[in-house]
């Protein structure tokens, strides 16, 4: 294993520089990442009492505008001052001057993982944000601690801290919570294809259920090339060995797809992305690793690679799509790499 990387079995337990864990995994597992994050952050300015909130309409089951007045209704009667907005520039515009006055509380994405991604992309860095869990699987929402309940999503948004996250970015996009190639990443082109193609823009897991059919007759498992590459543990400028998986992922956040613990050791603040390949290809060697990830026993194949990373570069000689938080990224190649503290985010309390 190179320099820019740790070895999985010494992610408990192992001094690792910037990306050490020193028992982490088990303690967050415990106590919920969002939960840790809170535990270190700062508290909102005494004056910030005016929270936006950004809806997505077409999110999850299509209900944002109504949770988002819901929401409204309950930051009112917390004394917020609230402003509902359904485009992220103007949103961002407004949020970027109260921040600077020293007057926002958070912008509020009310929807998925695809809106949490474009608040990060789309605001000034330092901007506090905050994520309501209205889509599919609101994989970074669960992870930061957030509630679906309105009363108690609002209650941790005025109590909250505010934490600077890491984020990935590819391609020019950041992305909060993993990177994916290979067949994950064609069924999700797959199902913003018929999204755009349909009448019906909400999603729902069964959404995607074609896809993953039509994925699993058409696509053909091409290589995907791994290029470390960047600063190693010991600060050295270091570049590791090549090698080629036909899965593989980058995570920021530990958890993927329906809740499943991919990447275990993952800290959205530690200074390190998680990066996992998996040698075969096809189905049913994708039945084989989709069961070991439901056990826990994946860090034990073989077959599956795990290292700690800062940048890599991705590529194949055949077309294989990547996915960045759920959405459709582009094809390999791509360059991977850390953005540290990219990411202000509002958490609850403990």
């Amino acid at each position: 294993m190179n320099g820019v990387s740790e070895p999985f079995r010494n992610c408990a337990g192992s001094q690792g520089g910037a990306g050490s864990q020193a028992g982490c995994s088990d303690s967050f597992a415990a106590a919920g990442l969002g939960q840790a994050a809170a535990g270190q952050g700062v508290a909102a300015p005494t004056r910030a009492d005016r929270v936006i909130l950004l809806v997505n309409p077409t999110a999850g089951s299509g209900k944002g505008r109504c949770l988002a007045d819901r929401l409204a209704g309950a930051l009112h009667r917390q004394g917020m001052r609230v402003e509902v907005v359904g485009e992220l520039g103007e949103a961002a515009e407004a949020a970027k001057h109260l921040h600077a006055a020293g007057r926002l509380r958070a912008l509020v994405g009310v929807g998925g993982d695809g809106t949490a991604a474009a608040l990060a992309n789309g605001t000034t860095p330092g901007v506090p944000l905050a994520f309501y869990p209205a889509g599919t699987s609101n994989l970074v929402a669960r992870q930061l601690g957030y509630s679906a309940h309105v009363e108690r999503f609002v209650r941790g948004l005025v109590a909250g801290r505010c934490v600077r996250l890491d984020a990935g970015c590819a391609g020019g996009r950041l992305f909060l919570a993993m990177l994916g190639c290979g067949f994950d990443a064609a069924v999700v082109h797959e199902v913003h294809a018929r999204r755009v193609g349909s009448d019906c823009q909400n999603i729902s897991y069964w959404s995607y259920v074609k896809p993953v059919l039509h994925s699993i007759r058409t696509y053909e498992y091409p290589e995907i090339h791994v290029e470390l590459a960047g600063p190693a543990a010991n600060g050295a400028e270091e570049s590791g060995p090549a090698y080629a998986g036909r899965w593989v992922f980058v995570f920021n956040l530990p958890l993927y797809g329906w809740g499943l613990r991919f990447a275990r050791g993952a800290i959205a603040w530690d200074g390190w992305l998680d990066l996992y390949s998996f040698y075969r290809g096809g189905f049913w060697a994708g039945m084989q690793y989709l069961m070991a990830l439901e056990l826990g026993w994946h860090h034990r194949s073989p077959e599956c690679r795990w290292q700690r990373i800062r940048q890599v570069r991705l590529w194949s000689p055949g077309k294989v799509p990547y996915q960045l938080d759920g959405d459709p990224g582009g094809c390999l190649p791509v360059e991977v790499h850390l953005v540290p503290g990219r990411v202000t985010v509002v958490v609850p309390p403990r």
